[in-house]
C-alpha cells in the first residue's frame, strides 16, 4: 500500500459517505429541514414587538369619550378589542386564563369629570407575567393621553387641549408588577427541561433495546403493546417529578419566584404534561431505527416547541399560522398552566383550560404510537 496521498482513495471514501447518507433518508431530511425551519421561524414567526394584543373593556358608561378611547387604542396597533363591554368578574377570569392581555376600565362619571376639567383616571390592567409582551403596548398607552380625545375636545372644551392631558392613565401590571424576568423564565424552564429530557430519555431508551436485541427477548414474553408502552413510560414519570422538585426548590429559594397558587394542584398539571412528553418519546422510538435518528427527531420536535411556545418570544407577537402550530404543542399550554398557578394563583377551573389540550394531545399521540408500535412488533 502506497504511503502517498491518493485522490482516488479520497474520492472513493467521499462517494461511500454520500451513498450511505442517501440511504439514511431521515438524517438527510434533518440536515435540510432544520435550517429551513430555523430560517422560517426566525425570519417570519419571531417578533419581539407584539401587536394587536387582545383587550377587553369594562365600560361603566358608554359615551362619545369611551368610544374615542377604544378607537384610539385600536389605532395604535397594539390593542385589539375582543370584548367591548364585560363585567369586572368576567374580566378577572379572562386575565387569569390568559384569554386577554389587557383590560381597560372606564369608570362611571368619567365624562362629567372630564368636562369639568378634573382629569379623571382610566385604569388599564395588564397581564404582565411576560414583561416583554406588554412593555411596548404600555408605553404606547401612555402616549395616547394627549391625543386620544383631541377630536372630541372642541367648542367649550377646547380649553382642555393645551396644558396637561385631560385625563390620566393608571397602569396596573398584574401578577408581576416589577417586571422581573425571572418570574417568567424560571417557571418556563421547567417545561423546557421536561420536554427535552422526557422525550429524549424515552426515545433513546426504547431504541437502545431494539439496537441491542433485548427487545426481542421482551417480545417473547406474553405482553401486549400497550403494556410495553406504559411499562416504559411509568419509571420516567418518577424521574420527571424529581426534576420538577429540584426546579421548584430553586425557583422558590434561589430566584424567589412567588408561589401564589397551590403546589399540589400544580403537580397534578405536571403529570398531564409529563405524560404528553413521554408519549412523544415512545412514538419517536417506534419510528427511529437507531439512537442517532431518535436524537435527531427529538431535536426536530424540541426546536419548534421552544421557539413557538412563548418561552423565548411573546406568543402573541407571532403570525396566525405560527400561533396555530404553537397551540398544537404541549409546551405552550404547560407554560400557561404553570405561570397561571404560580403567579396568578389559578385554581382547577382556570387550569382546566390548559389541561384538556394536554390530555387530547396525549391521547392522539398515544394512539399513533400504539399503531406504529404494533406494526414494529409484527
Amino acid at each position: 500500500m502506497s504511503d502517498r496521498f491518493s485522490f482516488q482513495r479520497l474520492f472513493a471514501i467521499m462517494l461511500k459517505e454520500l451513498i450511505q447518507l442517501r440511504r439514511d433518508r431521515l438524517t438527510f431530511a434533518m440536515m435540510v429541514g432544520i435550517p429551513i425551519i430555523q430560517m422560517t421561524l426566525f425570519g417570519f414567526a419571531i417578533n419581539g414587538d407584539p401587536k394587536r394584543l387582545p383587550t377587553a373593556v369594562i365600560a361603566q358608561e358608554n359615551t362619545v369619550y369611551t368610544r374615542s378611547l377604544v378607537r384610539a387604542l385600536e389605532n395604535s396597533g397594539y390593542f385589539q378589542i375582543v370584548r367591548p363591554s364585560i363585567s369586572e368578574r368576567e374580566a378577572e377570569m379572562m386575565l387569569a386564563e390568559g384569554r386577554v392581555q389587557f383590560v381597560l376600565t372606564v369608570p362611571a362619571g368619567f365624562a362629567r369629570a372630564l368636562e369639568r376639567g378634573e382629569r379623571p383616571a382610566l385604569l388599564v390592567e395588564a397581564d404582565a407575567t411576560d414583561p416583554s409582551a406588554t412593555g411596548n403596548a404600555i408605553a404606547a398607552v401612555q402616549q395616547l393621553a394627549t391625543s386620544a380625545l383631541q377630536h372630541d375636545l372642541t367648542g367649550p372644551l377646547r380649553s382642555l387641549q393645551p396644558g396637561p392631558p385631560p385625563f390620566e392613565w393608571r397602569i396596573q401590571r398584574r401578577y408581576n408588577p416589577e417586571g422581573i424576568t425571572q418570574y417568567n423564565v424560571v417557571p418556563g424552564l421547567m417545561g423546557v427541561i421536561l420536554t427535552m429530557t422526557m422525550i429524549m430519555m424515552t426515545a433513546l431508551g426504547v431504541t437502545r433495546e431494539v439496537e441491542r436485541g433485548t427487545m426481542e427477548n421482551l417480545l417473547a414474553t406474553p405482553v401486549h403493546a400497550v403494556e410495553v408502552m406504559v411499562g416504559k413510560i411509568a419509571p420516567y414519570i418518577a424521574i420527571g417529578y424529581v426534576q420538577v422538585s429540584i426546579i421548584l426548590l430553586a425557583a422558590r429559594f434561589v430566584f424567589h419566584v412567588p408561589f401564589v397558587g397551590s403546589v399540589p394542584l400544580l403537580l397534578l398539571g405536571v403529570l398531564a404534561f409529563i405524560a404528553a412528553s413521554l408519549t412523544v418519546g415512545i412514538t419517536i422510538s417506534s419510528i427511529a431505527k437507531s439512537q442517532m435518528q431518535a436524537m435527531q427527531m427529538t431535536f426536530f420536535f424540541f426546536l419548534p416547541s421552544i421557539l413557538l411556545s412563548g418561552f423565548m418570544f411573546p406568543f402573541r407577537g407571532m403570525p396566525q399560522w405560527a400561533q396555530f402550530i404553537g397551540e398544537a404543542l404541549p409546551l405552550t399550554h404547560f407554560l400557561r398552566l404553570i405561570r397561571g398557578v404560580l403567579l396568578k394563583g389559578n385554581g382547577p377551573a382556570e387550569m382546566w383550560v390548559h389541561v384538556w389540550p394536554l390530555l387530547l394531545f396525549t391521547a392522539v399521540v398515544l394512539a399513533i404510537g400504539l399503531k406504529r408500535f404494533r406494526r414494529t412488533l409484527d
